[in-house]
């Protein structure tokens, strides 16, 4: 499961990996939208989580949250 949306000029591109145990690890890309040139950061495994929509909610929250923290 992936979820794209744009907060504040980024886009935010948060997903859901199944793992072997039967646990979901949230993934996270951040991109700014007009500098193509920019480097994306990537955050993988963030958390687990036992419900894949709850994996993808926390990736894009954690997110939004990193922009607000690191642009603000």
């Amino acid at each position: 499961m992936n979820q794209h949306s744009q907060y504040k000029g980024y886009l935010v591109c948060a997903a859901a990996t199944p793992l072997h145990n039967g646990l979901y690890a949230a993934n996270l890309l951040i991109e700014k939208i007009s500098a193509a040139q920019a480097p994306a950061s990537q955050f993988p495994e963030l958390d687990y989580f036992f419900e894949e929509a709850q994996a993808v909610a926390y990736a894009t929250r954690w997110g939004r949250m990193w922009i607000d923290s690191k642009f603000n």
